[in-house]
Formats: structure tokens, sequence, C-alpha cells
């Protein structure tokens, strides 16, 4: 029998029996990992609420084994809160449908139990934290966290230099197989042509260059964000579910 601390985000939770829960989390240091919070649903529970989606938790799991991830699902036994993202985010329908297709996707890349997936956590992590301030529009801060979350997992997309030749850009032929945009003499066939506007904004979100992205005209704002979607199940070869949501 062991105990293992970790930080985490909680994904989502399951019901399970009349008082339980399975929390699924994407944690520092193990990864995705799903675990049974016992009694959370009783009104007398301690800790119930802090084990809600969005919420930035620092846990305390016991094992039967040696090793977190075993034959059997840990069970969550202290849960302090970090940071309560979610009281900002469910209160607002566009922050809400946004951070839910950004849990959704963390999970989708963190898809191995156990495995260590530090960079999507940070960037899950930050990504809900710009979400709940509110700074910049929801939608943008999920486009720029999901292709964030693409460049970390080995698919990021080019925006400006050639991603066959690597010719300088600016290219205007964006390719999904390709890996983003091409010049004129690496077009294939299928290859979408966004306005120049477009490409600069993803561009922008992909850096984090919040400057212009935020300046960037709205009707720029939905061709890109269809881009990304596209690039998205392109890699994970089917969509995210929550998108279909998403206000735009």
């Amino acid at each position: 029998m062991s105990l293992f601390r970790d930080d985490g985000v909680v994904l989502r939770a399951q019901k399970l029996g009349e008082a339980d829960r399975i929390i699924t989390l994407l944690t520092r240091h193990h990864g995705k990992v799903r675990a049974v919070a016992r009694g959370v649903r009783k009104t007398k529970s301690k800790f119930g609420a802090r084990l809600e989606p969005f919420s930035h938790v620092d846990v305390q799991f016991f094992s039967r084994g040696s090793e977190l991830i075993g034959r059997g699902l840990p069970l969550c036994t202290q849960v302090e809160t970090i940071a309560p993202y979610g009281g900002s985010i469910v209160t607002d329908y566009g922050r809400y449908t946004a951070g839910t297709a950004m849990l959704e996707t963390a999970e989708r890349f963190a898809e191995n139990e156990g495995e260590p997936a530090v960079q999507q956590y940070l960037l899950l992590v930050g990504g809900l934290r710009v979400l709940a301030a509110g700074t910049h529009e929801s939608h943008l801060v999920l486009d720029a966290f999901l292709l964030r979350s693409l460049a970390v997992n080995g698919y990021g997309a080019s925006f400006t230099d050639c991603a066959k030749c690597g010719l300088d850009g600016p290219n205007r032929f964006f390719s999904l197989p390709a890996g983003g945009v091409l010049c004129a003499d690496c077009r294939v066939p299928g290859c979408a042509v966004p306005s120049p506007e477009t490409l600069v904004l993803l561009g922008a979100l992909l850096s984090g260059d919040w400057r212009t992205a935020d300046a960037c005209e709205p009707r720029y704002w939905r061709e890109g964000s269809g881009l990304v979607a596209a690039y998205l199940q392109w890699h994970l070869e089917r969509g995210i579910r929550s998108m279909r949501y998403v206000e735009k």
C-alpha cells in the first residue's frame, strides 16, 4: 500500500454508486489518472466541491500496490484547491464551452494513464488561467490552446514558411496532411486558400502574440477556428465532441 501526492486538473467526474465518483485528472507527474473519490456526492462531503471539472488541485492518492496506476483504481484521500478556475468559467457560456473542449482535448492527448505529459499539463493550467481571467475572447484562447497542444505533441503547424521546402513566407496554400502552408511550387490538390489575415492570426495564437491576435478583425476568427478544428481532427483521426458547442 502506497501514498502518492501530485497536483492536477480535474478533467471530468462520473457517478459511481450512490455517493462516490470516479475522477479523471491530468496530473503533473503521472499524466492522466483515474481515481475513486468516496462520499463526495454527500452534502456533508469535505472536498466534493473541490473535485469538479476545471479545478486545479493538490491531491493525495492511496494505492494498494507500489505503483499509482495498477490493477485497481486508486483512492483520492485528500484534496486541496490550488485555483478554482471553474467558478469563473461555468458562469459564462463562451468560456464554459471553450473550457470543456480544452479538457476533452487534453484528455485525448494524454490518452495513456500513468504516462507523464508535463507540457500538456502546463498548457492546460495556463489555458484555464487565461480563460478564467476573461482577458481575451474565449474562442481565441481555445484555438491558441489547440495549436500549442498539437505542437507539443509533434504536430506543429507552419503558417508562414512552406511546410515542405521551407521557403520563406508568406505562403497561401494550407494543407492538412503537409502540416501547414505550402508555396506555389509545393502546392498539392485539396489545399485551402485562407486569407492572409487569418494566417497571421493563427501564427500569433501559436506564438503567444496576443496583441496581434486581439487586434484581428472578427471576420477572420471563424475561418481560423475552422482551420484549427480541421487540423486537430486530421491528427486525432476523430473530432472533439464538445467543439460543436463552442461559441464562435
